[in-house]
């Protein structure tokens, strides 16, 4: 399990790659159609604030760092919180992943919420770019857990 600093900072920049992404269109064109990432339909929300999202992965060949990152939103907002991030192995075989990270007590509510996963890697070079193998945006329900 990665520390909760390196885990912002993966979520951070998944979400500017992601950013990026959206801008230039070609960029999303890049993955594989071999290559997933799926969300679990439900996930869980403690009194605390503790968030727990899971579902899974596959991917072919990274030449550098490869992350499964998610983040999370609900009701109306548009601000999407980091919900964990974790490497992934990109052997073609599929695997789990499963995110927790605490987010302020109150924030997030049993009920529908959307979560997006996404598989990134960073390209080796003096400027690491973004390459996305896979993205998926879904609805979700969250339960008291």
């Amino acid at each position: 399990m990665l520390a909760p600093h390196v885990r912002r900072v993966l979520g951070t920049a998944a979400g500017a790659a992601l950013l990026m992404c959206a801008a230039t269109p070609s960029a999303g064109a890049a993955a594989e159609p071999s290559e997933t990432v799926t969300v679990d339909a439900t996930g869980k929300v403690a009194p605390d604030g503790t968030l727990t999202l899971s579902g899974t992965y596959r991917c072919l060949g990274g030449s550098g760092p490869v992350f499964v990152s998610s983040s999370l939103r609900q009701g109306d907002s548009r601000v999407r919180t980091g919900v964990g991030g974790s490497t992934a192995v990109c052997d073609g075989a599929d695997h789990r992943w499963t995110h927790t990270d605490r987010a302020e007590p109150g924030r997030f509510k049993p009920g529908p919420a959307r979560v997006e996963a996404t598989v990134m890697e960073l390209s080796a070079g003096s400027l690491p770019l973004p390459r996305f193998h896979a993205v998926r945006q879904q609805d979700v329900t969250l339960v008291e857990g």
